[in-house]
């Protein structure tokens, strides 16, 4: 019984506890999966799951980019492409006063626990997110933005990225999310090209996105 235990995860084991997801830079198709899997999953836990909309530029306006996701928010989204959520790329988190902000909107809503679905950018903003959480936490205590109490609660900042990028160049995930359907994407257009070179008797040379893996 005790190994049955730590294999599965109970329903309701994290009740009360806040996640957010979001995703950032560039979409990728897949992510609306990432999103439905993150958001069925915190509910089954019993977690209170947020959307962050429009990446960390919704993170850092706040608002209505934060609002509360339910099981029926994430139905019949898996086979469209993008992210219904929302992505852009964001200047104000670069700079601390940014990222200021962001931690505050998040404790506003009780969380601390982010899913990050993005590529190499979204991922290192995020790993510094997570250093910088406790500075943050007592600049906000200095301005008294937040109480003791607050501080005491909401000390650790716990961040799983999910690498969404058609690069596929991150080590120890065998196929990020996009790669496979950006592959799919480029037989099509190789073979569409080939008839026509056929057709000539010309050479095409095809160029294709993924930075260093391209």
């Amino acid at each position: 019984m005790d190994e049955e235990k730590r294999r599965f995860i109970e329903r309701g084991s994290h009740k009360g506890k806040g996640i957010a997801v979001f995703t950032s830079g560039g979409d990728s198709q897949g992510m609306n999966a990432a999103v439905r899997a993150v958001v069925r999953m915190g509910i089954y836990l019993g977690c209170k799951v947020f959307f962050i909309k429009e990446g960390y530029q919704g993170m850092v306006d706040g608002g209505a980019n934060i609002v509360e996701a339910n099981w029926s928010s994430v139905s019949s989204i898996i086979h469209k492409g993008g992210t219904v959520i929302g992505s852009a790329r964001c200047m104000d988190f670069k700079e601390r006063a940014g990222r200021l902000k962001a931690a505050k909107n998040l404790l506003d809503k009780g969380i601390t626990n982010l899913v990050v679905i993005g590529g190499d950018g979204s991922l290192t903003g995020a790993n510094l997110f997570r250093q910088e959480w406790p500075n943050l936490l007592d600049s906000l205590l200095e301005s008294g933005e937040i109480t003791k109490e607050h501080r005491e609660k909401y000390k650790y900042l716990h961040i799983a990225g999910l690498v969404g990028s058609i690069d596929n160049d991150f080590c120890g995930t065998d196929m990020t999310i996009g790669t496979d359907s950006a592959l799919h994407r480029i037989i099509e257009a190789i073979d569409a090209i080939v008839s026509t070179a056929y057709s000539h008797q010309r050479t095409f040379i095809m160029e294709v996105m993924g930075r260093h893996c391209g």
